[in-house]
């Protein structure tokens, strides 16, 4: 394992040797403080982001090494019209591994292809955001018991969320996983996903515009914002963003071992009363990403610590 750019780039064996350590740093995190001593991250955000890129941060850090980077376009020089490719041949020479965010589909792959040390897919535009797919995976892990045999809803916009495109690409290589796709028409799962994924793996998927008419079947319900940032008209953003609003009400009908699930930031379609429920783990699934992303630092630095 070179680089994660897609989640399919790992193995499901990849994916439980990531989650177990993850688990092992949770359970004895001072026997981590010091593995990556002397190694640098750096952390190149061309657009903005505080979970993603503040829980990588915190993860190298309390491995003991240390962070460079930018968390702006504008701070870099990029703003001058420099490449992807080039910028990261130029971090190459002062870091030892590369997470980057970009808003164009792909970048993280051009650097990757153009430096000898590992990169890290923090997000590409409306494509991918494979350590937040892992961030899920740990989470569902630790809250439901398994990753098999599991009835997922997802909500929002399912068209330009690329965690949900992430996360359907990994859970659809699971036993027995059954997706539900909730969104308005405009906002649906893209074909691509659809035909490449979903009809290809054989997983059971159905399509609904009502949050209530399904939300009694879900073990996961997995929430999304709708993103401004991806709609090149302003008008439609407006008529589509408060199409599902998650309330208490709402979680009547809903089953007691139900996990809600968010990538954050959260703007208006979870109520701000959902998060006193004991069903609402979006936030601790903000913590868990910090673990995970230390396991996979270490994994792809070769890193391990004498046990």
């Amino acid at each position: 394992m070179k680089h994660l750019i897609d989640p399919t780039d790992l193995t499901l064996a990849d994916i439980d040797g990531i989650l177990e350590l993850a688990e092992k740093i949770m359970a004895d995190r001072p026997a981590y403080a010091q593995v990556a001593k002397g190694k640098k991250l750096a952390t190149l955000f061309f657009e903005p982001s505080t979970r993603t890129r503040l829980s990588f941060e915190a993860a190298m850090l309390e491995l003991g090494g240390s962070v460079i980077g930018f968390s702006s376009a504008d701070t870099s020089s990029a703003a001058k019209g420099e490449s992807v490719a080039d910028t990261a041949r130029v971090i190459e020479k002062y870091a030892d591994i590369i997470a980057m965010r970009h808003p164009k589909e792909g970048a993280p792959l051009v650097a990757s292809m153009n430096v000898d040390i590992p990169v890290i897919n923090a997000g590409d535009g409306g494509h991918l955001h494979p350590t937040q797919t892992l961030t899920d995976l740990l989470t569902i892990k630790e809250t439901k018991g398994r990753l098999s045999d599991l009835t997922i809803g997802f909500c929002g916009d399912l068209k330009f969320g690329r965690t949900v495109h992430s996360l359907i690409k990994q859970l659809s290589r699971y036993e027995n996983i059954r997706f539900i796709l909730i969104s308005p028409h405009e906002l649906q799962v893209p074909d691509y996903i659809k035909e490449e994924v979903l009809v290809k793996s054989g997983a059971s998927f159905r399509e609904v515009e009502k949050m209530e008419s399904v939300i009694g079947e879900l073990d996961i319900l997995y929430m999304t914002r709708v993103q401004k940032e991806r709609f090149f008209n302003e008008a439609d953003y407006i008529r589509l963003k408060d199409s599902y609003i998650l309330d208490l009400n709402k979680l009547k009908k809903a089953k007691d071992d139900l996990k809600i699930l968010h990538p954050l930031p959260r703007v208006n379609e979870i109520a701000v009363e959902v998060d006193k429920d004991p069903r609402a783990v979006y936030f601790e699934q903000a913590e868990y990403g910090k673990f995970v992303r230390m396991a996979l630092i270490m994994k792809l630095l070769g890193l391990s610590i004498e046990e």
